[in-house]
C-alpha cells in the first residue's frame, strides 16, 4: 500500500464525511497528541531511529528487512511508514518493471536521462564531474520515487573479458575510489541514497552466481576493497549490495568476515548491506552474517529467507532480537535520510543542465587512441564528402545491458550527430558495412563510399548482446565480431584518411591498428553521445579522455590469463595473479601493452616542470607533496591529467613497480600555465602486511613518478620517510549481534 496514494474518510460535522489523504489524516492525527520523534524532522537522526523503533511490533519490524515486490519493501500505514522504492542503475533511472515481473510495466512517466557508462565517466578521471553525474540522477530518482540507486559499481577489472567491464570504473583502486567518491556525493546530495555494488569480488560473470573466489589478504585488501572502503569512510554511502558469488566459500550476501568483521566492524558502516537480487540463500547465514535487506527472491515474498522463516526463528530465541533491531535500525537510516517522513529536496527530469552533463561526460570520456599525421580533428571548411560506415554508428544502446539498461528520452547516435553538425556543409552518406544477412554486398558497398568520400568514418565496436557488454554472460574473446577487423582493413586500403570510431565498453583487439591514422575510444556514451564525438571529431571538443584500463595487445598478456587464473576450475577461482592486476602485471613483467593505463592524446600539446616533492613536516599533514607546473603549449585549449606514481625502493614485501596514487585534471588555454600540487599521504606509501594486520608504511626511499600516462613518465623524484608506521584497523562497538 501506497500511503501517499490512499484516500481516508473523516466526519468533519453533523455527519459530514470527507475524503482526504491518507497521509495528511495520519499528519492531523499525529497533531491531535503530542507530535513522535520520528516524525519532527529537527530531531537527530539517531533519536528519530530509536522512536520509531521502539514503536514497531516484531512483525513490522520483519517486515522492513525483505521485499515485498521486485523493487519495494511494505509500507506500514500504522505508523506512516511509506513504501520504499528502488531502482538500477549507474547510467541513470531504470524502466520500471512490473510488480513480480521483470517485464516492464508499461508506464510513459519512466523515461531518464541516459548518462555515459561507469568506464566511461572514469575515463573522464574528474571527480568533480562524477559528482554532478551523480547530482543529476539523483534528482531524477526523487522525481521517480525512488529512495535508492543501486550504483555505482566498484568491482575492479581483472579480466577484458567481464561482462560488465563496461559498468564499471576501470582496473585501479585509487581511481575507481576517487571517481565514485564524488559520483555518491552528488546522489545522496539529492537525499537518494546510494548503494555501492558488488561487494566484494565479483568481477566476471562466467557462473557468477555459484563462484567461489579465493585471493590473499593482501590481494583482497589493495586492490578489491580500497573503492567500498572509501565509499564508507569517505563518501558516506548509505547502502552496500551484497555480490552473487562466493568468497572463501560463503555467499557474499552472506559472509560474516566481508560484512560483519570488515564492513560494519572495522570501517564502522552504519548503513544497511541489501543482497543482490536472489543473492540470499539460508535464513541462518542471512540472520547472522551481517545481511540487512533481502531482495529479488524467486519465492513469495513471504517465503524469503528473512521473512516467515526467520520471524518464527525470532520467535522461538533460534536468532536474537538484538540482531532484527540491528537491522531495522540501518533500513530505518536510509530512511530519514531519504526524507521519507518529510519534504526533501524537489526532483526533476532531462532538464537542460541534465543533457549538459550527459554531453560533458561523454566529451570528456572520448580517448584519442591514435591522430597520425593529426587527421584530426577534421577541418569542416576543407571537406566536401564524408562516409559514415558501420552498424554502430546508427545503433542504439541505452536500453542494452541488462540492470544497467535505460529507457532514454532520446537517444544521439553517432550517425546523427555527425549529420548535425557536418551535414549543412558536408555531403554525408551513410553505408552499414557488416551485420546484415548472408549475400548482402554490405562491405563492398562501404568500400565504394568510401572511395568516393574525402575522410570515412568506420564506427566499429561490441553492443550489448550476449556474450559482449552485458551483464550476466562474459565475452569470449577479444576480437571485435561480425567481420568488423576485415571492414575497416578494406575501408583503409579504399581510402587513406580513416578514422575508427570504438563504441565498446571493454578492451579489443586491433590487428588493424598500424594502417589507419585516426582511432577515437568513444565507450557507450549516453544520450547525448553522438553530439559530443562530432564535437569531438571537428575539434569543438578537445579530447581529455584517458584509459582507465589497459589495452592488451592479445588476450594471453591478460594477467588472469597469463596465471590462468580465469575462469576458475570445479566452481572454485584462485586469484594467481594477486596485486598483479591490469597496469601493476604490464608495468612489473615489462610486457609491453596495445594502449597503456593513463593513456590518451590530445589536438595540443602539454609540458611539465618545476617539479618538486615538499616534506611536511606537521604531524597532521600528509606525508609529502608533489608539486610541478603544466603548460598548455599548444595552440587549442585542452586538458590534461596529470598522474603520480609511487614505486618503493626496497619494499619488506614484493610489491608492484608502480602504483597511481594522485592525479588532477588540469584545463588549460593555450600558452597558460598552472601549478599542480597532489598530497601523498600515509596510504600513498603503505602497503597492506597480513602478519601485521594492518597498513605499513616503511621508513626508507621512493620514487615519485610523475607523468601522463603510467609509460609516459616525464619526472622521477626521490623521497624518503623518515620512521615506518602501521595502522591497523579499529574494531567497532556495532558489530551486528
Amino acid at each position: 500500500m501506497n500511503i501517499t496514494k490512499a484516500w481516508s474518510t473523516i466526519v468533519v460535522s453533523n455527519g459530514l464525511r470527507l475524503m482526504i489523504p491518507l497521509w495528511i489524516a495520519f499528519s492531523l492525527a499525529a497533531r491531535a497528541e503530542d507530535r513522535p520523534i520520528y516524525l519532527d524532522a529537527n530531531e537527530p537522526r539517531e533519536a528519530r531511529v530509536e522512536d520509531l523503533l521502539g514503536r514497531l511490533t516484531l512483525e513490522e519490524k520483519v517486515a522492513l528487512v525483505h521485499a515485498d515486490s521486485k523493487f519495494t519493501t511494505a509500507a506500514i500505514p500504522r505508523l506512516g511508514i511509506p513504501r520504499r522504492w528502488m531502482s538500477d542503475g549507474p547510467h541513470g533511472v531504470r524502466e520500471d518493471v512490473g510488480p513480480d515481473t521483470w517485464k516492464p510495466a508499461g508506464h510513459t512517466d519512466d523515461f531518464a536521462t541516459c548518462m555515459p557508462c561507469g568506464i566511461a565517466l572514469a575515463a573522464t578521471w574528474n571527480p568533480a564531474l562524477a559528482q554532478e553525474e551523480g547530482a543529476a540522477i539523483g534528482q531524477e530518482a526523487r522525481k521517480r520515487g525512488k529512495q535508492m540507486m543501486l550504483a555505482p559499481g566498484l568491482n575492479i577489472q581483472r579480466t577484458p573479458l567481464n561482462g560488465r567491464t563496461f559498468e564499471y570504473l576501470g582496473e585501479d583502486p585509487f581511481l575507481t575510489s576517487r571517481m565514485a567518491v564524488g559520483y555518491i556525493r552528488g546522489v545522496q546530495s539529492q537525499g537518494v541514497a546510494s548503494c555501492a555494488k558488488h561487494f566484494a569480488a565479483n568481477n566476471q560473470e562466467f557462473d557468477r552466481m555459484s563462484i567461489n573466489v579465493e585471493m590473499d589478504e593482501r590481494t583482497l585488501r589493495e586492490i578489491y576493497l580500497p573503492a567500498f572502503k572509501a565509499a564508507v569512510q569517505e563518501a558516506g554511502v548509505l547502502a552496500v549490495m551484497g555480490a552473487y558469488n562466493k568468497f572463501r566459500g560463503q555467499h557474499c550476501c552472506e559472509n560474516d568476515y566481508l560484512l560483519n568483521r570488515v564492513l560494519k566492524g572495522e570501517w564502522g558502516f552504519q548503513g544497511l548491506v541489501v543482497s543482490d537480487w536472489s543473492g540470499a540463500h539460508d535464513t541462518r547465514e542471512a540472520a547472522l552474517n551481517g545481511l540487512d535487506l533481502e531482495m529479488g527472491t524467486e519465492k513469495p515474498y513471504n517465503e524469503y529467507y528473512l521473512a516467515d522463516a526467520y520471524l518464527e526463528g525470532l520467535r522461538q530465541g533460534i536468532y536474537p532480537q538484538a540482531g532484527l533491531d540491528d537491522k531495522v535500525r540501518r533500513n530505518l537510516r536510509m530512511m530519514f535520510a531519504t526524507h521519507m517522513f518529510d519534504a526533501g529536496p524537489p526532483g526533476s527530469a532531462n532538464t537542460r543542465e541534465h543533457q549538459a552533463v550527459a554531453r560533458r561526460v561523454a566529451a570528456e570520456a572520448m580517448v584519442l587512441l591514435k591522430n597520425d599525421g593529426n587527421l584530426l580533428p577534421l577541418e569542416i571548411d576543407r571537406l566536401k564528402s564524408v562516409a559514415v560506415i558501420g552498424a554502430n554508428a546508427v545503433a542504439l544502446q541505452a536500453a542494452g545491458g541488462e540492470s544497467s539498461g535505460i529507457k532514454a528520452f532520446y537517444e544521439i547516435t553517432p550517425l546523427q550527430g555527425i549529420l548535425r553538425q557536418f551535414g549543412d556543409h558536408v555531403n554525408v552518406t551513410y553505408s552499414k558495412g557488416y551485420g546484415g544477412t548472408a549475400g548482402d554486398d554490405l562491405a563492398g558497398q562501404a568500400v565504394r563510399a568510401a572511395q568516393q568520400a574525402d575522410v570515412a568514418i568506420v564506427v566499429v565496436g561490441l553492443g550489448h548482446g550476449l556474450f559482449r557488454d552485458t551483464e550476466g554472460s562474459d565475452r569470449e574473446d577479444l576480437k571485435l565480431p561480425d567481420g568488423q577487423n576485415e571492414l575497416i582493413a578494406q575501408v583503409r586500403q579504399a581510402n587513406p584518411k580513416t578514422v575508427v570510431v570504438l563504441v565498446a565498453g571493454s578492451p579489443v583487439e586491433m590487428p588493424w591498428l598500424n594502417d589507419v591514422p585516426a582511432v577515437v575510444q568513444a565507450w557507450y556514451s549516453g544520450m547525448e553521445g553522438g553530439n559530443a564525438l562530432a564535437a569531438v571529431l571537428l575539434g569543438d571538443v578537445n579530447p581529455s579522455g584517458k584509459l582507465p584500463c589497459t589495452f592488451p595487445k592479445r588476450l594471453a598478456d591478460s594477467p588472469a590469463q597469463v596465471f590462468h587464473a580465469y575462469p576458475g576450475v570445479n566452481g572454485t577461482e584462485k586469484y594467481e595473479e594477486g596485486l598483479l592486476v591490469g597496469y601493476r602485471y604490464f608495468d612489473t613483467r615489462n610486457v609491453e601493452p596495445l594502449f597503456p593505463f593513463g593513456y590518451g592524446l590530445s589536438y595540443t600539446r602539454f609540458d611539465y616542470s618545476n617539479f618538486h616533492v615538499v616534506k611536511n613536516m606537521g604531524s597532521d599533514d600528509p606525508p609529502a607533496r608533489v608539486e610541478f607546473d603544466v603548460a598548455n603549449v599548444g595552440d587549442r585549449q585542452g586538458a590534461e591529467v596529470a598522474q603520480v606514481y609511487v614505486h618503493q625502493v626496497q619494499p619488506g614485501l614484493p610489491r608492484p613497480f608502480q602504483e597511481l596514487k594522485g592525479f588532477s585534471k588540469v584545463f588549460l588555454r593555450p600558452g597558460e600555465k598552472q601549478t599542480v600540487s597532489i598530497p601523498l599521504d600515509a596510504a600513498a606509501f603503505s602497503y597492506y602486511d597480513p602478519d601485521k594486520g594492518g597498513w605499513l608504511a616503511e621508513k626508507g626511499d621512493f620514487e615519485i613518478r610523475v607523468g601522463s600516462s603510467s609509460r609516459d613518465i616525464r619526472w622521477t623524484g626521490k623521497f624518503t620517510l623518515d620512521q615506518t608506521t602501521l595502522k591497523k584497523p579499529m574494531l567497532s562497538a556495532q558489530l551486528t549481534p
